[in-house]
Parts: structure tokens; sequence; C-alpha cells
């Protein structure tokens, strides 16, 4: 088999280079955030609130942990260009280093014991399982495109009910330093579901109109699936601090951004921003040194601080 050097200089297609740029250049590391500095805060919280923050991390870590792991190599099997395989190893490191926050938000946090408990939890939960299955299933054995969809749905969707707490503490200035950590998770995050569903609507122009319809009779069966038991998982996790109908709406949302980023209309039309809760919202959008999600690292990042994100923050 010829091995072919990846020449810069080429441009297969102009956004992997773009993206690139733009990935590396907001590179960042969970040790550089004092979470333990929230630990007055975190004190102050009842057991059901403790609770429920160490499953909204516990979650988020079992599912980067799955990204890192599975997502972006079976990802990387249907890269089109060398630039696009470039781009997705960057994406993968970053998606260890995710996994690696939620360890470091726990540890800063919690004893040893707590730190156990909510491992045990979020490895064998039924909602929380389920939803790693019905990802990596298609991740094993799933064409590229599919691929794709599973993980726009994955890093785009499925994530954001458990992104929805630590917002929702910012936005009440709690726990500042554990919600700056997660918005540059999402941040990071942004990017891969924007690029990605870019890469997946090449594929689904190509199709044939017959093919278009086939795959999204497969795409919105699965979403469903998905939504589903989502729905069912911020029940059972968030209905005992009354934020389940909020944390629902927000899911929503993001499965409109989700089908944005692929080139689709959105799927609940209820679920506007307005919709939102406006303290997640709030924040989402309280500003530091940077505005723009894309922008240099800069001095928010030195201080331990995130770029404010907005609505079209979501989207190239």
């Amino acid at each position: 088999m010829l091995h072919k050097i990846m020449n810069w200089q080429i441009d297969e297609d102009e956004l992997d280079e773009y993206v690139w740029d733009k990935a590396t250049a907001q590179f960042w590391l969970d040790t550089r955030v004092p979470v333990s500095n929230d630990l007055l805060d975190w004190k102050q919280l009842s057991d059901i609130e403790k609770r429920v923050v160490k499953k909204a991390v516990g979650g988020l870590a079992l599912l980067d942990t799955l990204q890192s792991e599975e997502g972006l190599y079976s990802i990387k099997k249907g890269a089109r260009t060398q630039k696009e395989l470039a781009v997705l190893s960057d994406f993968t490191f970053m998606e260890s280093i995710h996994a690696k926050t939620y360890g470091t938000i726990l540890i800063s946090l919690n004893t040893f014991k707590d730190i156990e408990e909510i491992y045990d939890w979020m490895n064998n939960d039924p909602r929380m399982q389920f939803k790693a299955q019905k990802v990596n299933e298609v991740y094993q054995s799933g064409t590229p495109m599919q691929v794709k969809v599973a993980s726009v749905f994955l890093e785009g969707i499925l994530y954001y009910s458990n992104f929805f707490i630590p917002l929702w503490y910012r936005g009440q200035n709690k726990l500042a330093n554990l919600a700056e950590l997660i918005k540059l998770v999402i941040r990071d995050e942004s990017v891969h579901g924007t690029y990605l569903g870019y890469k997946f609507r090449q594929d689904f122009d190509a199709l044939s109109s017959a093919e278009q319809e086939a795959f999204l009779d497969w795409m919105y069966t699965y979403l469903d699936e998905l939504l589903e038991n989502e729905f069912a998982y911020t029940e059972e996790v968030y209905s005992e601090i009354g934020l389940a109908d909020d944390i629902k709406t927000f899911v929503k949302y993001n499965a409109n951004k989700s089908l944005q980023n692929m080139g689709f209309g959105i799927y609940f039309e209820e679920a506007t921003a307005n919709a939102v809760n406006p303290i997640v919202m709030n924040g989402i959008s309280i500003e530091t040194a940077n505005h723009d999600f894309f922008s240099q690292v800069g001095a928010g990042y030195l201080m331990g601080e995130a770029e404010a994100m907005t609505d079209d923050d979501y989207d190239f």
C-alpha cells in the first residue's frame, strides 16, 4: 500500500485547516482552573444537590470516555481528507482532556468514597448505559454517515442534560470554576459538532433522493430512541430538585442545534432560545476576556475562565 505524506499546501477542503487552526488555538488543560476554590460553595449545597451534581459530572465522564476511546476512532475510518484525520486526532486528544476534567472536578470536591460511589453509579445505571450502548453500537457497526450522526447526537444532545446543572449554578454565581470548565468543554464540543455536521452533509448530499429518504427514516428513528431514554433519565436524576422540565427543554433546544449543524430543519418548534431557562442562558453568556468561542485562548484562559457564549456559538 502506498503511503502519502500529508501536504498542508493542498486544500482538499478549506474548512479542515480552518478548524485545525481554531481547535488548536483554544487548547486548554483542566489543571489550570482551580476547581478546589469552589469548595465553599460545594459545602453549602444540600446532600440532594451534591448528589445531582455528582451524577451530572459522572455521566459526562462516562460519555466522554466512550467518545475518546471509540467515537473518534470510528469517525476517522470515514475521513474524506488527510487534514481531516489531523483535525480528528486533535478532537480525540481533547475528548481525553474532557474525560479527565470530570475526574478532576470530582476529586477536587469529594472524598474517595464519594468518587467510588459515583463511578459505580455511572458504570451501572441503566439509563446511562443505554446511552453509551446505543451510540457505541453505531460506532462499531454503522456506516460512516451513521457514525457521524451518532457522534453529533452524543456531543450535541446527550451531553446537554448534564451540562445544564453547572450552567444553572453559574447563573446564580455558584460553583464558578466548575462551570468555567464546563464552558470550555462546550466550546470544544461546539466546534466538533459543527465540523462533523458539515462533513456529514457532504456525504448526505452525494446520495440519491431515495437513499436520502431511507437514511432520514433511520436517523429520526434513532433520534427518537435516544430522546425517549434521555427524557426518562432526566426525570430520574433531576426531578428531585425540580428542574426536569427545564432540562428537557434545554435538550430539545440542543437537538434542534445538532440537526441544523447537519443541514436539517428544527425538530422541536417550541424549543427556542427564549424557552430555555434564562438562568442557564445567563450562565452561558457571562462575559470574560474573550467573546467568540473561536478566539485565541487569551487572558480569560490564563485566569481560569472561559469565553462568553451566545446562541450563535453553536454554529459555524
